[in-house]
């Protein structure tokens, strides 16, 4: 198993290095890249019809969302923290897997090491997240009806949930595309981004019904709190080497990357009567968000390979070789937002045919839930480019900033991606509804 690794690796290798390094037509690299188009268009739209999904439990739990006021402020953050977790970790397998170092080894080496990583990072994040949504709601005057304990309780409680099927996902993966020979820069980060949207929107409404039970919340809050802080003990003084690593150069980025997120959650909040008003927006957010930040992260990924093969050189211009994956990104950009743009109309449209009751308990009428299908596919294609932009920008300096800081760009590209995305493109979303006189 070993040596079929290691060869995969070299085959990865030796195909970059082999490929031509200029082409002056875009079609050509286009052609060249058709492979990449194949495997990240397939990954794409399938997390693209994941995230609509998880946008459909997002405007079926509006009723939970007007009643515990507050809960919008962690969703955002919550759902993205998944994606930064486990897409560094997927960017750090498939640079293990093209040097060919990656063994399945779920003891010791590179997968047991990230596997470790991400158990520690998941309970840490929960914590963190809650007593920053808590306090950033005091300081900045936002209600919420939820206590501090009782944000412990949905953040932790929903991460553990979800990051225990993440990890399984996130193996799975990696042991597939060594398999079969797949270049996971193409596929980890939209597959683990929508497998985190789908899997804790529900984690996180599961954990509400814990809060609010006398004793009981207060004190598994207080231990998983305690548990967080033995977790980050025992990662700092018993682990590996390279766990140690993982865990000091992902804490710092994790951290900022919540803090952006936490402000997205209050925007959200803020502003949560449009969304509530229109369903179809509601389902589109949660694709909308993390389509920029899946498509930064194939960008990060193929960028941070390129930097430890040394086929990239971390400048501060771009070489031709990375403006050639800008393309790629924005061709993916094109098929995707347009996509989801259309969908979250037609999925809205739908849902009030099948569930009229919900639009009595909503006060719509079935055209009421979505502004129109041409105006979606106006508000997703010019937020959409707003957002690709930023991930563009976010995944090449995020990569080339950390490498020549010494930096893993693997641990550090996709959490910036996640934050910068996350926030410029909850406000490009914004100005697109400006634009179409959405905002109310």
């Amino acid at each position: 198993m070993a040596e079929a690794e290691k060869k995969t690796g070299n085959r990865m290798r030796e195909r970059l290095r082999n490929r031509p390094r200029l082409r002056p037509k875009v079609y050509g690299y286009l052609t060249e890249e058709k492979e990449s188009l194949r495997q990240g268009f397939a990954a794409l739209f399938l997390s693209s019809a994941g995230e609509l999904l998880a946008g459909i439990v997002l405007a079926g739990i509006s009723g939970t969302l007007e009643e515990l006021v507050g809960l919008a402020v962690l969703i955002p953050a919550a759902i993205g923290m998944r994606g930064a977790i486990f897409g560094a970790m997927g960017s750090r397998l498939s640079t293990s897997i093209q040097t060919g170092l990656f063994s399945f080894n779920l003891r010791r080496g590179v997968l047991a090491e990230n596997v470790q990583a991400a158990v520690v990072l998941s309970l840490l994040s929960g914590v963190f997240l809650a007593f920053l949504a808590r306090f950033l709601c005091g300081v900045l005057g936002v209600p919420t009806d939820l206590s501090i304990f009782d944000y412990v309780l949905i953040s932790t409680v929903g991460g553990i949930i979800a990051g225990v099927l993440l990890i399984g996902i996130t193996v799975l993966v990696a042991r597939l595309s060594v398999a079969r020979g797949w270049d996971m820069d193409n596929i980890a980060a939209p597959m683990l981004t929508a497998a985190g949207d789908i899997l804790t929107l529900p984690a996180l409404v599961l954990a509400t019904l814990l809060i609010g039970i006398p004793i009981f919340s207060n004190l598994l809050a207080a231990g998983l709190i305690a548990l967080s802080g033995a977790a980050a003990y025992f990662g700092f003084r018993l682990g590996a080497a390279n766990l140690r690593r993982i865990l000091a150069e992902s804490l710092p980025i994790l951290a900022l990357t919540a803090t952006v997120m936490i402000l997205v959650g209050l925007a959200l909040e803020g502003r949560k009567e449009v969304f509530v008003a229109l369903p179809a927006l509601f389902i589109l957010l949660p694709a909308f968000l993390q389509e920029g930040g899946a498509l930064g992260g194939i960008l990060s990924s193929r960028l941070s390979s390129k930097v430890h093969l040394g086929l990239i050189a971390p400048r501060g211009i771009p070489q031709a070789a990375a403006f050639r994956d800008f393309t790629l990104t924005y061709t993916f950009a094109v098929g995707v937002y347009l996509f989801i743009g259309g969908a979250s109309h037609w999925l809205a449209v739908g849902l009030g045919q099948l569930s009229p009751e919900l639009l009595t308990a909503l006060g719509l009428g079935a055209s009421e839930l979505s502004p129109g299908f041409l105006t979606m596919l106006g508000i997703s294609a010019l937020a959409g480019l707003i957002a690709t932009t930023a991930a563009v920008l976010a995944a090449y300096y995020g990569s080339t900033v950390s490498y020549r800081f010494g930096l893993d760009p693997d641990t550090y590209g996709i959490p910036i991606i996640t934050a910068a995305v996350d926030l410029l493109g909850f406000m490009s979303l914004i100005i697109a509804l400006s634009v179409f006189n959405l905002t109310g």
